[in-house]
This record gives C-alpha cells, sequence and structure tokens, in this order.
C-alpha cells in the first residue's frame, strides 16, 4: 500500500479519502470517526483553535495506534488523519477510518483509536475565545512541555 494512512496534515481533511485507504472486499464495516472544531466549550465562545504537533513523532504514534488496533482487531485496516495549524468552527481537526468485517468492531476500534490518540499522540491544541487564550489537551501531563506547547511560529 502506498497511500500514507497515518498522517499530519496543515491541507484541509476529506473524509471520503481517509475511507477509501481502508475500503477492501472483506470489509463488512467502515467505521468514521469525523472530530470537528466547537464554538462552545464549556459555556465560553471559541473563536477559532490553533493545533501544534512534533509532526514525525505524531505520525509514528498514530502509526503504533494503527498496530495496537490490528493488534486487538486482526483484519482491522485505520487510516488516521489530523489537521494542525489554524482551524475554524466546524472544521475537522481529525479523520479516523477503521473497517472490519462485523460493524460492532469497527466502532470499539474507532473509539479506541479517538482515545488513544488524546493519550499519547503529542498534538497541543490552544483554544482562542473572545477574552483569551490557553493551550488545552491531556497530552500536556504526559510531555515533555508540561506549561503547554510551544507558541506557534509567530505567535506572540
Amino acid at each position: 500500500m502506498s497511500e500514507k494512512m497515518f498522517e499530519i496534515t496543515k491541507d484541509e481533511i476529506s473524509i471520503e479519502v481517509i475511507v477509501k485507504k481502508v475500503t477492501h472486499p472483506h470489509a463488512g464495516a467502515i467505521n468514521t470517526f469525523i472530530g470537528t472544531v466547537r464554538e462552545l466549550t464549556k459555556g465560553k465562545r471559541t473563536l477559532y483553535l490553533a493545533y501544534e504537533a512534533y509532526e514525525s513523532m505524531a505520525e509514528k504514534k498514530l502509526k503504533q495506534i494503527g498496530d495496537e488496533i490490528i493488534e486487538k482487531w486482526s483484519d482491522a485496516r485505520v487510516a488516521i488523519t489530523h489537521r494542525i495549524g489554524k482551524l475554524e468552527i466546524s472544521d475537522i481537526a481529525v479523520g479516523i477510518a477503521v473497517s472490519t468485517p462485523h460493524r460492532n468492531d469497527s466502532y470499539e476500534a474507532s473509539r479506541y483509536a479517538i482515545e488513544r490518540i488524546k493519550e499519547i499522540v503529542p498534538i497541543w491544541k490552544k483554544e482562542h475565545w473572545e477574552d483569551g487564550e490557553k493551550w488545552i489537551g491531556d497530552q500536556l501531563e504526559n510531555t515533555a512541555y508540561p506549561l503547554g506547547a510551544p507558541e506557534l511560529e509567530g505567535e506572540k
């Protein structure tokens, strides 16, 4: 397979492209998870998000998650794309597609993928509100950046 199954991108995410990566004749189910930028979080209005990643390590960790899924669900195929940079409300931040012979496995594997991304992948999210901004995410406690990720280029 020459297409990239696990990637970090600055481009808009096409869920159709991700689905095509896992489509095959033995798949009886393809489950997709699409994480989008929401406007309200705990009653606070988000203007936009900025994602930053340690890109090469993040792609390795996405592949690790794919390998873990295949270990648990041997017939699964997995593709994950996560976007970085400035994302507007309703933009797709992450797309996951998992195909398996049976639907229950595809649901479970997809859920496993998003939870593991939050646990181990070095991607940081900065929420921008009308009255401030803050780095958010479970990964902050599990990385070399316990006080938040480095500033995005050009941002001070």
